[in-house]
């Protein structure tokens, strides 16, 4: 290779890096071994990890333990449509453009809002690039956040804001309808909340409007068989985690995160936009549009600097939304209602439990406060069989944030209610 290129040695192919920034020590590490001996070592580390049947979840905060078909993996994971990225070449992309429409055209339907992009990153991220949106048409204002949006989304949009020039500002969810000046450009708000809660996010857009912001809802996809969209909600723009999907836990990702805005924004909708079009012979094809808009056609002008998507998860969530339906969708959002609500019974008929919010109606996730730290209180029942929730920051560190899916039974819920008994006792 050095002869092909014409040169004589590595040092001469490294002569460009300034000897200031070169490596002047050997690397740490250790000596090669062969494919065998580090499959064996992979192995040893997998087996420290305790496998996801030994452990019944009750956990949530963002990624849950729903429910996913085969048909799902059996069909994403295909020849035809196994990328993680939007295709440019649609003559030879037509099953993964006409899949990512589907998408989109679900994602408008749960939402009730008129046009969705193919999807981005996770859901935090897509927060992101909803309030890019909502402050590029006038150009900057302030960024109004309830307080019951998830922590981590609000640090994300801390990160990303100090490029951007905002600061996200925190209003108290618990304490009524913000007041929104005529300086305020977004205004987020999460249905249900990161406490499970339902909280008032009608009223909020309702003065966002009025004040002249854009209202942005984060949302749980799977809640829309039971609970309002957010166009009836009033939201102009929807984000939302897709994980429950069809997408399994997996450590924590690769997840995707999804978008949907009403059509006066299209233009400022970032990410990948997948429309029909047709063939010279009259049938129906796929394309993506409107992309002069977007960073590789014309850089200074674009809206954002999303340089893929999560192709493969959002098929993965077509897949599972064809497989699930509306009237699927309805009943697992009564199974997951219901089952909360059972869970809630039990848990606080336990001694020193209480429901946190216990005038807040809630989905499938409700907080609870302990009598002791609900960290320690987590540990001691993963010994027991249950990751029983997430800890969530508060005064003390007795809240637990618990979730419960259509997949957890009368008998694990009852078990928890026991173990968590017996560890309290």
């Amino acid at each position: 290779m050095l002869e092909t290129i014409g040169l004589g040695s590595l040092d001469d192919l490294f002569e460009p890096i300034p000897e200031d920034v070169r490596l002047d020590r050997p690397l740490e590490i250790p000596p090669g071994v062969s494919e065998m001996e580090i499959v064996a070592d992979l192995r040893d580390l997998a087996g420290r990890n305790r496998s996801a049947d030994d452990l019944v979840c009750f956990a949530g905060g963002g990624a849950y333990d729903h429910y996913v078909p085969a048909i799902v993996w059996a069909l994403a994971g295909r020849s035809e449509i196994y990328t993680s990225y939007t295709p440019y070449q649609p003559e030879l992309s037509q099953g993964v453009l006409q899949s990512l429409f589907e998408f989109q055209s679900m994602i408008c339907e749960l939402t009730g809002l008129e046009v969705s992009n193919a999807s981005l990153y996770d859901g935090a991220t897509a927060l992101v690039e909803a309030v890019n949106l909502a402050r590029g048409v006038p150009a900057g204002g302030r960024v109004l956040v309830s307080s019951g949006v998830d922590p981590r989304y609000v640090d994300t949009l801390r990160a990303y804001g100090r490029g951007a020039g905002y600061e996200p500002e925190l209003f108290e969810w618990t304490s009524g309808v913000p007041e929104v000046a005529s300086d305020v450009a977004a205004v987020i708000a999460q249905y249900p909340n990161v406490y499970g809660c339902l909280e008032a996010v009608r009223s909020v857009f309702v003065a966002a409007r009025e004040g002249g912001a854009r209202s942005i809802q984060v949302f749980d996809p799977l809640s829309l068989g039971v609970l309002a969209s957010p166009a009836e909600n009033g939201a102009d723009v929807a984000v939302a985690e897709g994980q429950p999907l069809g997408n399994h836990l997996n450590f924590g990702g690769p997840y995707l995160g999804s978008l949907a805005c009403r059509m006066s924004h299209v233009r400022k909708m970032p990410g990948r936009i997948v429309r029909e079009t047709a063939y010279v012979d009259g049938k129906t094809g796929y394309v993506l549009t409107l992309q002069a808009r977007e960073q590789h056609i014309r850089r200074e002008k674009a809206n954002s600097n999303i340089c893929t998507n999560q192709t493969l998860m959002a098929v993965a969530a077509a897949i599972y939304l064809a497989w699930l339906g509306p009237a699927g969708l309805r009943e697992l959002g009564r199974q997951c209602g219901s089952k909360a609500a059972y869970a809630v019974e039990r848990l606080t008929a336990i001694h020193g439990v209480e429901l946190l919010f216990p005038a807040e109606p809630y989905f499938k996730e409700f907080a609870v406060r302990l009598p002791a730290p609900a960290a320690q209180i987590r540990d001691a029942l993963l010994a027991r069989g249950y990751l029983a929730g997430v800890p969530l920051a508060d005064a003390d560190g007795h809240v637990l944030l618990v979730a419960v899916t259509e997949r957890r039974t009368r008998a694990e819920i009852d078990g928890l209610a026991a173990a968590l008994g017996e560890v309290l006792s």
